[in-house]
């Protein structure tokens, strides 16, 4: 039981986390593009900031599977 709720509490983390740096990364977007960078650079914008946010969510998921606590129960 302790496995799953520790489990269950990952993904939750990593889910939030996830949205936080996606709504991070379209302010980014945003951004750059409101500061008159050429809308060809579109796809080469998206294809880095793609990289950066899957960077970051992989190291979250290694850093809360490697770190987070077990839930005492009982």
């Amino acid at each position: 039981m302790d496995i799953l709720l520790r489990t269950i509490a990952v993904i939750v983390e990593v889910a939030i986390l996830a949205a936080i740096v996606y709504c991070l990364l379209k302010g980014v977007v945003l951004i750059i593009f409101d500061l008159g960078i050429s809308a060809s650079y579109k796809r080469i914008v998206a294809v880095a900031l793609t990289v950066a946010g899957i960077l970051m969510v992989v190291f979250f998921i290694s850093h809360l599977t490697s770190f987070y606590p077990t839930i005492a129960t009982g």
